[in-house]
């Protein structure tokens, strides 16, 4: 069975959230340009990049190629760059970077501590990520308050990071649940990570990607050697500043 045969039950107020997510989207195209959507090609981002091309925003796309992620999710980053209406950017690694760190700690040096594991993080995806969102007003995301504890307020409109970088982050789908994301990919025949097929919620790097059992939290499978506490790269850090709750 695939995962949309799974999965795909969208809740009673579905159409309600999908209207408040293009509301979002537009409001963010039109009141805070430049914008641009961060995706991992996971589920929760293929649906914000069809939306995106539906309505026809200007808001460009980027990945972050950690030069570690699964072939199933660079021959989807190829796919979605072909179909696109709007650009989408591929950021990388500094090479040398890659390197050094390698060359000193080893390729499996995430396994031995979080401190490494989150170096190679920093190196791979927080530093690709500061040059994405140079000059950005704003951003957009995936998260969902279903996903895990750690994102369980996470709001539509989070202006946290305003006062830091001078940048508000929007996060469309965070009322949706994992049902309505593949309601819509399936009710739009969104190409999706074919991962996802084989229990794979949420994709990352493959050193740090498991499948999950039935039962598990949607990201058991990422780091999955760590504390729960810690299931994190730095991304998405928490600020203790006020959140905007609702859409206008």
């Amino acid at each position: 069975m695939s995962a949309i045969d799974i999965h795909a039950r969208a809740s009673k107020d579905f159409d309600v959230k999908l209207a408040e997510t293009k509301a979002l989207l537009r409001r963010a195209a039109s009141a805070y340009a430049p914008v641009t959507q961060a995706s991992s090609l996971g589920a929760e981002d293929v649906v914000i990049t069809h939306l995106i091309n539906s309505l026809a925003l200007d808001i460009p796309v980027f990945v972050l190629d950690t030069g570690m992620l699964h072939p199933q999710t660079l021959e989807l980053l190829a796919q979605t760059r072909a179909s696109s209406r709007a650009p989408v950017t591929v950021y990388r690694p500094v090479a040398e970077q890659v390197v050094q760190f390698v060359a000193r700690e080893g390729q499996d040096a995430m396994y031995r501590s979080i401190a490494l594991r989150k170096a190679c993080c920093h190196i791979r995806k927080i530093e690709p990520l500061a040059r994405a969102l140079d000059g950005q007003r704003a951003w957009i995301t995936g998260l969902r308050k279903e996903q895990s504890q750690a994102r369980a307020e996470v709001p539509l409109i989070d202006t946290s990071e305003e006062g830091q970088t001078g940048r508000v982050k929007f996060n469309p789908l965070t009322a949706w649940t994992w049902g309505d994301v593949w309601h819509y990919i399936q009710q739009h025949q969104v190409a999706y990570n074919p991962l996802h097929d084989e229990f794979y919620p949420s994709i990352g790097c493959a050193p740090c990607t498991r499948a999950i059992s039935l039962g598990e939290d949607f990201r058991a499978g990422r780091w999955w050697w760590e504390d729960e506490a810690a299931k994190e790269c730095g991304l998405h850090v928490k600020h203790d500043n006020p959140t905007e709750q609702v859409a206008a």
